[in-house]
């Protein structure tokens, strides 16, 4: 009888961790795309063109959930762009980067929110490198420049 009742136990144990598993799978998904958005609607806001999402999630090998890339005219474009990212996902998410490069030169900024990364190219390094290319099996999505 005891023995019975630790099985029950244990598969009711296991299927509430399996919703519980899913619920935080479909929270932290949920976060992510949001994140994106949050991203996109900065790179839009000062201007950044070009601008793409790479969904990586389905990627084998990928260490990451998204890229999402944009194109500056200029360095001090590019750090607009990555300020108003870090105020906005701060105030949106309190979070701020785990990890910030290129900043200072402004050819190449990254900006690390741990699945999801900010790159903010100058035409000519992005060009170079290629993400997009590099991560061909990824989905893309494509986003519209803001109208003024």
């Amino acid at each position: 009888m005891v023995e019975k009742k630790t099985k029950t136990t244990a598969k009711k144990t296991a299927k509430t961790t399996a919703k519980t598993a899913a619920r935080k799978t479909t929270r932290k998904r949920a976060q992510e795309e949001a994140l994106v958005e949050t991203m996109v609607q900065c790179m839009q806001e000062k201007k950044g063109q070009h601008i793409v999402s790479l969904d990586l999630r389905k990627v084998s090998g990928a260490s990451f959930d998204f890229f999402v890339i944009c194109e500056v005219d200029s360095a001090p474009q590019a750090r607009a762009i990555a300020d108003e990212i870090d105020e906005k996902v701060y105030a949106g998410f309190g979070e701020d980067p785990l990890h910030t490069e290129g900043y200072a030169n402004g050819e190449w900024v990254l900006l690390d929110y741990g699945n999801v990364l900010a790159h903010i190219f100058n035409k000519e390094t992005r060009q170079h490198y290629r993400l997009e290319d590099l991560w061909g099996d990824a989905g893309v999505r494509v986003f519209e420049e803001e109208e003024n």
